[in-house]
Order: structure tokens, then C-alpha cells, then sequence
């Protein structure tokens, strides 16, 4: 399908984005494109999980101009972070880890290191570019097997 096609592009690209902002020192930058890697390549794997999908998510989303979708198809083309994890555990154990750890990047971004780790679950930059660099290279290694 096209659509997957694109989102593991997407995945791939923003990985990459993420190691260059690594390189430059910029680790909040970099854990933003990393998180939103793992959001295309999750959104790129549920096409293939299309039937349990709609299952979890019947019913249908109104959009703009009045058009109406399937529910299980706009969790796939928006991926809504609120909804990252729930179908990251309905593609596989892996993927589950992967988004968990987006998601605590996620947080990271917006609320920067947090000593006392109420806001951020880190403490520091170094703890979150340690995570950065292992969420980059998790998508990158699956990335390759499924172009493979």
C-alpha cells in the first residue's frame, strides 16, 4: 500500500533528523523527531492490522468539509498520541517498548530535563540522549527488515 510506503519514509527521515539534531547538541529538538518517527512507523505498521483496528475503533470521525471516515482510518492517518500506545501494543511487544519510550520523549520535549522528575521522567539531557539514541536506533533496525 502507498500509504505505508510513505509513513516508514516519514519514520525514516525523521530518524535521521533526529541523529542531526543529536550531533548539534540540540537533544529536545531531537527527541520531538524521534518521537515523531515512531508515531509513522506505528501508523505504518496498523495498516496491516486494519481488521483489529476497526474492530477497537468502530464507527466513524467527521472531518473538515462535512466528510465522514471510518474511525479505525483516521486513528491510522492521524495517530493521535493519545492513542500511540494502545495501538502500538496491538502491533507487537517491540513496538509497545518503542512507543513507551516515545512517549516519555515526548514529555521530555515539551517540559525539558526535570530534576525532580514530575514533568519529564528525566533527570538530565544525557539521560534523555541515551534514550534518543536507542529509540533511533530501534526504528532504524526495524526500519531495514522491513525494506529488507
Amino acid at each position: 500500500m502507498a500509504y505505508k510506503k510513505v509513513r516508514l519514509e516519514e519514520a525514516r527521515v525523521e530518524a535521521e533528523l533526529a541523529r542531526k539534531f543529536l550531533e548539534q547538541g540540540l537533544t529536545r529538538n531531537a527527541a520531538g523527531k524521534v518521537f515523531q518517527a515512531c508515531k509513522a512507523l506505528v501508523a505504518a505498521l496498523a495498516v496491516d492490522k486494519m481488521g483489529e483496528l476497526e474492530k477497537m475503533y468502530s464507527g466513524v470521525v467527521k472531518i473538515r468539509g462535512g466528510r465522514r471516515v471510518k474511525r479505525s482510518e483516521w486513528v491510522i492517518a492521524i495517530m493521535p498520541t493519545n492513542h500511540l500506545k494502545e495501538v502500538a501494543m496491538m502491533i507487537s511487544d517491540k513496538v509497545n517498548y518503542m512507543a513507551s519510550i516515545a512517549i516519555l520523549l515526548h514529555q521530555y520535549q515539551y517540559n525539558g530535563p526535570d530534576r525532580e522528575v514530575v514533568l519529564s521522567p528525566y533527570r538530565s539531557d544525557e539521560a534523555a540522549e541515551n534514550d534518543i539514541r536507542l529509540l533511533i536506533n530501534e526504528i532504524e533496525g526495524m526500519l531495514s527488515t522491513l525494506s529488507a
